[in-house]
């Protein structure tokens, strides 16, 4: 090997390490090296938001992409099809792991690493559920049956509260067994189970295959057909605890998506516990906040979300945020327990527009109103809860 390719990848190990080392201290999620015509571009997911960090000069990018796919055990000739892998740098004592993801772009190969921290397994009591919420969940997750799901968006959080849930969960006693795609966090105490569909082990046939564990709890990573529904919602009836998630907006629209799926009303009325929908939003980092009062009212339509004068919270940004105003995210949680009457709405196949009704009857608060809630308290900006309920 020439001294210049010697010292080119010796170069790249160092970079590489650098911009993982930077990435970890920041509690980034992800980290995209983006190739661009005179650099290779970084950027790092930080708290659901990209943030720009400081480029990786072209005479070295191809070693950086180099390197990366090799320790990811990729086919280092193929520029042309994706290619994804895992591996794991840092030194022993505190090794950073990471799922690593190609796409050939027209000026170069694209590299998404996905940060697998293990601190990513919150507390339940640090997901930001109100304490009268944390309550029922506490006494649902605890009953032998049931079928508790999660929704919202693709990063909302939905599966980091699943997991939450199954730390509440006597594993010693329970017989615990997942189903995901990816597993996300390991924990050692559960069985954990990895969807393979290149192999046929699907939603639906691995659903199958726990059923013959004799499991206590089911974790499903996530419905995504009626097949997998169907089992979920059966098993929930037949003496098992399943929890699983929805790609859904809202608690309505959950229901509404699960009767749709073609599951037998009467088993999606009797089946489903509660629904948890929620958003991730950004807390305000402490070091820089400032309160200001408000000019003007608030408005969305003719709603007023907050009046004139009312004190509220806003960033700045600094070194300890990466100049984002933002460090860390909570969540906004909204909770329907399913009672009588909603089971009599499921099984006539009310309108959407018929859950609302009774939701506003009994003055249920939807996803806005309990994150304004954060914004009173100064843990969020109202910019931050409009942007993920709209």
């Amino acid at each position: 090997m020439a001294k210049d390719e010697e010292e080119l990848e010796s170069g790249a190990v160092v970079v590489l390490d650098e911009v993982v080392r930077r990435a970890a201290a920041a509690n980034a999620s992800d980290i995209h090296l983006e190739p661009k015509r005179d650099r290779l571009n970084v950027r790092f997911r930080v708290d659901g938001e990209m943030v720009e960090q400081p480029s990786v000069p072209l005479d070295i990018a191809s070693e950086v992409v180099s390197r990366i796919k090799v320790l990811a055990r990729m086919d280092i000739a193929d520029r042309r099809s994706p290619q994804d892998g895992q591996l794991t740098l840092g030194p022993e004592s505190k090794p950073v792991h990471l799922r690593a993801s190609t796409f050939p772009s027209s000026v170069g190969e694209k590299v998404v690493l996905r940060l697998q921290l293990g601190h990513a397994l919150i507390p339940f009591d640090k997901l930001g559920i109100e304490a009268d919420a944390q309550a029922r969940i506490r006494d649902l997750v605890s009953r032998p049956q049931g079928f508790l799901v999660t929704c919202g968006p693709t990063g909302a959080g939905k599966t980091s509260t699943l997991y939450s849930f199954l730390k509440l969960i006597d594993t010693r006693s329970s017989n615990v067994v997942t189903l995901e795609d990816p597993i996300e966090i390991e924990i050692p105490s559960i069985t954990q189970g990895q969807t393979n569909v290149r192999a046929g082990f699907t939603f639906a046939t691995g659903l199958r295959a726990i059923l013959r564990q004799d499991p206590d709890v089911i974790m499903v990573g996530e419905i995504r057909d009626a097949e997998t529904a169907g089992i979920a919602l059966q098993a929930a009836l037949t003496g098992h605890l399943v929890l699983s998630t929805l790609h859904t907006s809202d608690t309505v629209e959950t229901i509404v998506r699960l009767v749709d799926l073609g599951v037998e009303p009467w088993i999606v009325a009797n089946a489903v516990s509660a629904i948890l929908a929620q958003r991730l939003v950004r807390v305000v980092c402490k070091k820089c906040q400032e309160w200001v009062r408000l000019d003007a009212p608030v408005m969305d339509g003719p709603e007023q979300l907050l009046p004139a004068g009312a004190s509220v919270i806003r960033p700045r940004g600094c070194s300890a945020c990466l100049k984002t105003g933002y460090k860390g995210r909570t969540g906004i949680f909204e909770m329907l327990v399913i009672d009588d009457d909603i089971r009599e709405l499921i099984k006539a196949k009310a309108s959407p527009r018929d859950y609302r009704v009774l939701l506003r009857e009994r003055k249920i608060a939807g996803l806005r109103a309990l994150g304004l809630e954060k914004v009173k308290a100064g843990v969020t900006t109202l910019d931050e809860v409009v942007r993920v309920t709209t």
